[in-house]
């Protein structure tokens, strides 16, 4: 979950491999690094914090030179300190490593390695392997050479058990920058006499839009004018140049004081795009050529299997209401960090999902292989059209989200809902759904984007509840049915940037535990839609209310039932139950937003959280 930049070029490196962190530091902000090759030497400078503070150091003594390395760390392996803080050298001095994954067997290498003589000045499994990576070079005869140092990289990778992509300089040859990826993503970026390596395109796309994705087992070699890319087992490794969609602009904050709050205003236009191109009114169907089926193969689906991690999983949920609600097929979820794990039975006719925004998710990542190793057709739905998943699935659907920058997920999670949607319009129209019935949903997908405006327009509203409960320790978040993952979300969004201890449950449930947590001083969040629970969700409203229990509520327009049982109602507009998810979510990533904000928080940068998670 480390940021990773490298720059090879003409022009001073320091610069802009700090802009580059900047761009990553939502992969991990514990502490930051550069190494930069300077008349023949490695310069480093490194420490614990954020960008700002490498920045700082840098200002007092700053290193120049066109070659160089750098890293923003989100801690494994070790505390956060300046010795654990990437760049990390070998035992020579002369070689600086950075690295994103875990080596899982680093205690094994780096005790025998000690046994060799070695010194170590970190904790991190990182420095193992740039020792190991160094042993290896210093053991080959013959001048100091690309060659010599990518064989010591292939030594030292095939002694290496675990994930990892890193970018490493050597002093004897600062002509070039060598990196190699496997399990944790490595792009390389092409321009006119530099080039870039980076752990994630938003890095370099301020100076390049073109990019190759290296795939596991690639070892990458960049200079000034040229790259190369070959196998860990050797000879080349084929690869595609791809052109980056988004632009700098793209990945700006732009007016909004925090990507957070941008990216949850962006939602009326990601949630149009998800759509765009892909509804037929003429057959009252979603087409979604991506998915690679002829309408056969998916007749004969009769199970389906969606797996996926944190808010990508409250997703699944919810895509498990539309499927077997809109399509009648049976649905089931698997957190994907569990599923690779199971022995879970699966007939020939069961259709895999995994759901990631970033498509680099490390347990959804082994899902799907998983998934695929037991011969079943597994399908993406991501939000990168070049990440893992999107290239090795055997087909999916884009979801044409934009850059997601802020930590806490908002736009990414509406996008799939509104993907899983089509997935289920698509699958029932095949089967049982008639024309009309087709027509209704689509209809009620395109009013959406306006919907979700009318909701934004409540920004101030929903601030002032925020901060009417902003001494609270403790909230509950309770819905039914659709909305029952929806109260998951939206206790996740509020743990997550406030660090406000927060749970959601099934409204129902409340009387069968959670209950006895009730006081004055525990708000209630419930999710009480006017849809076929909403009376069921006024009765549990009333048991809070004869406890003397606060409560927040989500309602429907027009409905004014609420008003007499919550001290604050938010609304939402009429819309149907299957897609009123969508609505209601949005007043519960703001209630989080300005919640956090009040209490001084980092929203987009919150603590011990990074935005990718590529390590397991």
């Amino acid at each position: 979950m480390c940021g990773i930049v490298a720059y090879i070029g003409k022009s001073d490196a320091t610069p802009i491999l700090l802009d580059g962190l900047r761009r990553l530091e939502y992969r991990g902000y514990d502490s930051a690094g550069v190494a930069i090759i300077n008349d023949g030497g490695l310069v480093v400078r490194k420490c614990v914090g954020r960008i700002s503070n490498l920045s700082e150091l840098i200002q007092r003594d700053p290193p120049h030179g066109s070659v160089g390395i750098c890293h923003t760390r989100w801690a494994t392996h070790g505390g956060v300190t300046d010795e654990n803080a990437h760049p990390h050298f070998d035992q020579s001095g002369k070689l600086a490593l950075v690295h994103n994954g875990v080596i899982e067997n680093y205690q094994t290498l780096r005790d025998e390695l000690i046994r060799e003589g070695h010194t170590f000045k970190s904790q991190t499994d990182t420095e193992v392997l740039a020792h190991l990576v160094g042993k290896h070079y210093d053991a080959a005869k013959g001048e100091p050479s690309k060659a010599r140092l990518i064989d010591a990289l292939r030594a030292a990778l095939k002694q290496v058990i675990g994930t990892y992509g890193i970018a490493m300089i050597h002093s004897d040859l600062p002509d070039f920058i060598v990196g190699a990826r496997r399990g944790s993503p490595l792009v390389l970026g092409i321009g006119k006499g530099e080039n870039f390596l980076a752990s994630d395109v938003s890095a370099i796309v301020a100076h390049t839009r073109d990019a190759v994705y290296l795939n596991d087992y690639d070892i990458a070699c960049i200079d000034r004018e040229n790259f190369e890319i070959t196998s860990l087992l050797g000879g080349r490794s084929g690869y595609e140049v791809s052109k980056v969609e988004f632009s700098e602009k793209d990945v700006d904050k732009g007016e909004f004081p925090h990507y957070m709050l941008k990216e949850i205003f962006e939602q009326p236009e990601t949630v149009r795009d998800a759509m765009r191109g892909r509804l037929s009114l003429e057959e009252a169907t979603a087409k979604l050529g991506g998915l690679e089926m002829t309408a056969a193969e998916l007749r004969g689906i009769e199970r389906i299997v969606l797996s996926g991690c944190g808010t990508a999983f409250h997703a699944a949920m919810i895509g498990e209401y539309l499927l077997e609600t809109l399509a009648h097929i049976p649905t089931e979820c698997e957190f994907a960090s569990e599923f690779r794990y199971r022995n879970m039975p699966m007939t020939k006719d069961t259709l895999v999902f995994v759901i990631s925004q970033s498509g680099e998710t490390a347990d959804t990542l082994a899902a799907l292989r998983e998934s695929q190793r037991k011969g079943h057709r597994t399908l993406g739905i991501c939000n990168n059209v070049a990440s893992t998943i999107a290239r090795e699935s055997d087909g999916g659907v884009y979801m044409h989200a934009g850059p997601e920058i802020g930590v806490a997920a908002t736009k990414s999670f509406t996008s799939q809902l509104v993907i899983l949607t089509l997935i289920s319009l698509l699958l029932g129209r095949i089967r049982h759904q008639s024309t009309s019935e087709g027509i209704r949903v689509i209809e009620e997908l395109e009013e959406l984007p306006e919907k979700l405006r009318t909701i934004l327009k409540l920004n101030d509203q929903i601030r002032d509840v925020a901060h009417k409960y902003s001494d609270a320790k403790a909230m509950m978040f309770l819905g039914r049915q659709f909305n029952f993952p929806v109260a998951m979300e939206g206790a996740l969004k509020m743990k997550e940037i406030s660090y406000i201890h927060a749970a959601g449950h099934p409204s129902a449930e409340l009387k069968h535990g959670v209950i006895a947590l009730i006081t004055p001083e525990l708000p209630s969040v419930f999710i009480a839609p006017e849809d076929s629970v909403f009376d069921k969700n006024i009765s549990n409203i009333e048991e809070v209310k004869a406890r003397k229990g606060p409560v927040i509520a989500i309602g429907t327009e027009g409905c004014t039932q609420l008003e007499k049982v919550a001290d604050d109602v938010i609304y939402i507009p009429k819309c149907a139950d299957y897609l009123s998810p969508i609505l209601t979510v949005v007043p519960l990533q703001l209630l989080a937003y300005h919640l956090a904000v009040k209490l001084g928080c980092d929203v987009d940068k919150p603590r011990n959280l990074a935005k990718s998670v590529t390590v397991e």
